[in-house]
């Protein structure tokens, strides 16, 4: 080898000596080419092609909740779910000549109560606009809406995902709220398929609405559920909304698109009316699934409106949002802008401060917010992360809760495990909300505290818990009399149960003696069934390594 790179050294030398006598003013030179493999990090190495970025998803929210008030926006009528149709309709829900639009205060105040716990900007001054469109269910032609300057803007949702291998991790994010503006809802359209007819009702013509606007903050249906579960929450402690998806308090569109991180958003898709969070989160995660597979066969996603069956999974194009008709905005010429006011101070003289919407008022009446609950009874109590998620998403399960640990000196982390295992299993079973539980928390706590105090075993106390919910008004000690499950506590009788399953298990007696304490646990599972899980753990314990020590 050592020949053979001599041998190309002196070659190259005679070649460059004959070109430079051929070619005299030619400055060249043949250098001689390494073909040897190169040493790691000798050389720098040519980088690898850059696959392209995967397309991530895009959504933004569009959320329409509806007011918890007994009168409409502009009217004094009545708002009730399920009424008869059209039994719920003024003059000017009917759009009917010379009639003019009366704010109603109580949807200002939720509007500003919303927008305070949400860190909105509260416009002191904002403006209603008319949005035309001609539709059956709009007698007027128009919504009265707050496009050019809404009553709040600016805000952020903090909402909370639980997240790791066991999802006992608490990721925290945000999303931007753009706008929280009032409006008009409108009446509803009953289709009549069968008569080929279109039958309205106007029952929901001028409920008050609060669209709260939320930036493409979100990039997968999960964060969207959990964004609007939060907002639901949030709705329902303030008692400006009461939430119930079912009843179409709180109907959400999504706005989808898809993207490569770092470039231009994409064309979006907007999913109308999806009026479950369960189905939200499926219909966002088809919809950014569709638009991938779409770019990837090479087309293009088209701007356009879809609905979400919740039977096949998918949504379906609804109309394509090419040809935008004008809406035609203007200002609500019935309508002077709507003024709030800060503080008492601030109020104009004259003015009576009963009739004006006080900003600060409204500030020192805000409910402990959901995050802050969740926070605090962790601290307080020492529980799970996602124990307090529980506790809070289930409507009156905290209140319940700390009702159980003020009768009982059972610790926190067991109460919870009962609350959250044991009644929230029974509750969804038969799908039943917390204050129908046929359960009190006084007497959820009366049965713990047998268990705590060694009358009962735990095993027991299940059994006496179903018991209970069968049957509604008995209480723990009765059934524990009535069926003697109280613990076994008579040291003879023991020794003598303990003794007989010990005598008939030679081989783990043996391993106990040999070091396997492990065994023990079997052993002492033997006299539990024995005595049908009412010996006392305790004693059995002692009394099984005495007889196998």
């Amino acid at each position: 080898m050592a020949a053979s790179s001599v041998a190309a050294s002196e070659l190259l030398h005679s070649m460059n000596k004959r070109l430079s006598i051929v070619y005299p003013k030619a400055s060249f030179v043949i250098r001689r080419i390494n073909t040897s493999s190169p040493r790691c990090g000798s050389q720098p190495q040519l980088r690898a092609k850059r696959a392209p970025q995967q397309l991530v998803g895009v959504v933004g929210l569009e959320v329409h909740a509806q007011i918890n008030s007994n009168t409409k926006l502009f009217s004094g009528s009545g708002v009730r779910f399920s009424a008869p149709p059209n039994s719920l309709v003024s003059p000017f829900d009917a759009s009917l000549p010379g009639t003019l639009p009366v704010l109603n205060k109580r949807c200002v105040e939720a509007a500003v109560m919303t927008g305070l716990a949400l860190d909105c900007t509260i416009n002191r001054k904002s403006l209603f606009d008319r949005k035309h469109y001609f539709y059956a269910d709009l007698p007027a032609g128009y919504q009265i809406t707050q496009q050019r300057r809404p009553i709040a803007v600016d805000g952020m949702l903090t909402y909370s995902l639980l997240g790791g291998k066991k999802r006992s991790q608490v990721i925290r994010k945000t999303v931007s709220i753009k706008q929280i503006q009032l409006e008009q809802d409108s009446g509803k359209s009953l289709h009549d398929d069968l008569r080929s007819q279109t039958l309205i009702d106007l029952n929901r013509a001028g409920v008050g609405l609060m669209e709260l606007v939320m930036e493409p903050d979100m990039s997968c249906g999960e964060e969207a559920a959990a964004a609007v579960r939060e907002l639901q929450l949030i709705l329902q402690a303030l008692g400006t909304c009461q939430g119930n998806m079912s009843e179409g308090q709180l109907r959400v569109d999504a706005n989808v698109s898809v993207h490569r991180p770092g470039e231009p958003l994409g064309v979006r898709t907007e999913v109308k009316n999806i009026n479950s969070v369960r189905y939200l989160a499926r219909a966002i995660d088809y919809e950014i699934k569709r638009q991938i597979g779409v770019l990837q066969r090479g087309g293009a996603v088209q701007n356009e409106t879809r609905a979400y069956d919740s039977k096949s999974g998918e949504t379906i194009p609804m109309r394509d949002k090419e040809g935008l008709q004008d809406y035609r905005f203007m200002p609500e010429p019935n309508l002077p802008p709507l003024i709030v006011y800060e503080d008492n101070a601030s109020l104009p003289s004259g003015i009576d401060a009963c009739q004006a919407v006080v900003v600060q008022k409204i500030r020192e009446g805000l409910p402990e917010l959901p995050s802050v609950k969740r926070d605090r009874l962790v601290q307080t109590y020492g529980i799970l992360p996602e124990h307090s998620f529980t506790l809070v998403n289930e409507d009156g399960l905290v209140e319940y809760f700390e009702a159980v640990l003020k009768a009982t000196k059972m610790q926190p982390r067991k109460v919870i495990g009962w609350v959250t295992n044991e009644l929230v299993g029974h509750l969804k079973q038969q799908d039943m909300s917390v204050n129908q539980s046929p359960i009190s928390p006084s007497a959820l706590a009366e049965l713990l505290e047998l268990q705590e105090t060694g009358h009962i075993s735990s095993s027991v106390a299940k059994q006496v818990f179903q018991e209970m919910w069968r049957s509604s008004g008995r209480t723990a000690p009765e059934i524990i009399q009535e069926q003697d499950l109280g613990l076994v506590s008579d040291t003879a009788q023991l020794h003598s149960i303990c003794q007989k399953v010990v005598d008939s298990h030679p081989d783990e007696v043996h391993a106990i003696r040999n070091g396997n304490e492990k065994v023990l646990n079997k052993l002492m599972g033997l006299v539990q069934k024995e005595t049908k899980g009412r010996a006392d753990p305790v004693l059995v314990r002692a009394i099984l390594r005495e007889k196998t020590s």
